[in-house]
């Protein structure tokens, strides 16, 4: 009965390895990142963040888009970034782009995906506006943040101190 062996062990090494598939369920790891099936790290990417088109004046709508190319090992952006913005002692999260829908994306080494933050521009000095100074955004599934110098004016505020005239797109893949 030399089958029955090699039966049994085979159908253990396929449960085996089912049960290591991450398979998007809760028991995903989304700590560290830079593994399979593991959140992208701050630490593990690379960052350019720019202007796509600056708001000239207050009232103007501008775009700044975020670029992170993978420098590690294959992870994921499940989910949208978390965006916030400073000035002096006070902060203000961005909220999602209702219109936008997150998707799961994986990056390989070298691949690339970026963002954007849609803002409408401040008048300064006016108290319906934000003097931002710099901008800290983090990865979903990750706790370590960036911070970029903010270059593009004031923001305008919605309805209180803590609600921008601004909101975050989701992530898209970039190139191939």
């Amino acid at each position: 009965m030399r089958a029955l062996p090699i039966t049994v062990t085979a159908l253990a090494a396929a449960l085996l390895l089912t049960a290591c598939d991450s398979g998007g369920g809760a028991s995903d790891d989304k700590t560290a990142g830079g593994g399979a099936g593991s959140a992208c790290a701050i630490g593990k990417v690379g960052l350019e963040v720019g202007p796509v088109n600056a708001a000239p004046a207050a009232g103007d709508t501008g775009n700044v888009s975020v670029a992170i190319t993978n420098t590690s090992a294959e992870c994921t952006l499940d989910g949208f970034p978390g965006i916030t913005l400073e000035a002096g002692n006070s902060s203000t999260a961005v909220p999602q782009d209702e219109a936008a829908q997150a998707q799961k994306l994986t990056l390989a080494k070298g691949a690339t995906a970026s963002f954007t933050l849609t803002y409408v521009r401040g008048k300064a000095g006016d108290a319906k506006s934000l003097a931002v100074k710099t901008m800290k955004f983090g990865l979903p599934g990750a706790t370590d943040t960036q911070s970029f110098d903010w270059k593009y004016g004031d923001v305008a505020l919605k309805g209180g101190a803590d609600k921008p005239d601004a909101s975050v797109s989701a992530f898209q893949q970039a190139g191939d």
